[in-house]
C-alpha cells in the first residue's frame, strides 16, 4: 500500500482553531485507540496542546488486548503522562477519568481560593484522530447526543462549546489526522481500526497486512475463523493465505471481496480483542545486564 496522504480543509482549519482556542482550556484530553494507542497519537497534539495539562484517554478498551492495555497504561505512566482507559460506549471508566481531571485542577483551584476568584468549571479540549470514539466520549460525558456520531471517519465538521453540568465544559473538535504518515505501518494499523476513509485503500493490500499481524498477535483466531491450519503460516506465503481464504469463504477467485470480509471481521470484533501496538518497556523495569 503506498502511503496514505488525507488532510481535508476542515482539519487544517481545525488545527488553527484549536491552537487558537488553546488559552481558553485548562486541560487537552487526548483520545486515542486502545488497539492502537501509539499509532493513534496525532503528533500534532504535542504541537498544539504546548504546555496545557494532558489526559490520554486509551478508548474503545474492550476491543484491545487487556494484557496489552495494562502495559500501555504503564509506560505512559512512566513518561509522566496521566491516562486512563475507557469504554465510552457504555461509560466505564468515566468515574476515574473525571476525578482525574478535578485532582489535577486542585492546585488550580487553591490558588484560585487564595484569591478570592470563585471556582468556574474545567474546560477541556478534546483532540483525537477521526474515528478514535471522541463524539462518543463526549455525549457520555454531557449524558446527551449532542455530538454526532458515526463508525466512519471524518464525521464532526465544527467546534462548539458543550456544558457537563456546572462542573466542566468541553471544546469539541474535528478530528485531526496529520498531513502524511511518515510510518506506512502507521497508516495500515489506522486503515485496519476504521481511522481513515476505506475509498483511500486498496482492501487487498490492507487484508495482507493484516494476516501479517494476525499470524503474530493471534493465528489461532485466523485459523479458526477461515479454516486455515498452523502449517499454512509455514508453507504459504501472504498472498497465498489470501488465497485460500478466499476459497475457504465460499468466494472461488474474488480475493477483492474476501479482503474487505477479512477488514470487516476485524472491525465487527470477529476475531476478538486485539492490540497492533505492542508497549514499550518501560525504562524503570529494564534489567540491566
Amino acid at each position: 500500500m503506498k502511503a496514505i496522504q488525507w488532510f481535508p480543509g476542515h482539519m487544517a482549519k481545525a488545527k488553527r482553531e484549536a491552537i487558537e482556542k488553546l488559552k481558553l482550556v485548562d486541560i487537552v484530553i487526548e483520545c486515542v485507540d486502545a488497539r492502537v494507542p501509539e499509532s493513534s497519537r496525532n503528533p500534532m497534539v504535542e504541537e498544539i496542546k504546548g504546555n496545557k495539562k494532558h489526559m490520554i484517554i486509551l478508548n474503545k478498551a474492550d476491543l484491545a488486548n487487556p494484557e496489552e492495555i495494562k502495559k500501555w497504561i504503564s509506560y505512559y505512566e512512566s513518561q509522566g503522562i496521566i491516562v486512563h482507559a475507557m469504554q465510552a460506549k457504555d461509560g466505564k471508566g468515566l468515574n476515574q477519568v473525571k476525578a482525574s481531571m478535578k485532582k489535577m485542577m486542585q492546585p488550580e483551584f487553591e490558588k484560585w481560593a487564595k484569591k478570592g476568584i470563585r471556582p468556574r468549571p474545567i474546560r477541556l479540549m478534546i483532540l483525537g484522530i477521526p474515528n478514535v470514539g471522541k463524539s462518543t466520549f463526549i455525549n457520555r460525558m454531557i449524558k446527551k447526543n449532542q455530538a454526532i456520531t458515526a463508525n466512519k471517519p471524518g464525521v464532526t465538521k465544527g467546534q462548539r462549546w458543550l456544558k457537563v453540568g456546572n462542573e466542566f465544559e468541553l471544546l469539541d473538535t474535528p478530528g485531526i489526522l496529520w498531513p502524511k504518515f511518515e510510518d506506512r505501518e502507521i497508516g495500515y494499523k489506522l486503515a485496519i481500526t476504521g481511522a481513515i476513509k476505506d475509498s483511500l485503500l486498496h482492501m487487498d493490500d490492507l487484508a495482507l497486512y493484516a494476516i501479517e499481524k494476525f499470524q503474530l498477535v493471534a493465528p489461532e483466531r485466523l485459523c479458526k475463523a477461515y479454516h486455515l491450519t498452523e502449517d499454512d503460516f509455514e508453507e504459504m506465503s501472504t498472498a497465498d493465505i489470501l488465497l485460500k481464504m478466499t476459497k475457504n469463504l465460499g468466494f472461488k477467485d474474488d480475493f477483492d471481496r474476501a479482503s474487505e470480509r477479512f477488514i470487516f471481521d476485524i472491525r465487527g470484533g470477529k476475531l476478538g480483542r486485539y492490540t497492533l501496538d505492542m508497549a514499550p518497556i518501560p525504562a524503570s523495569k529494564t534489567v540491566e545486564d
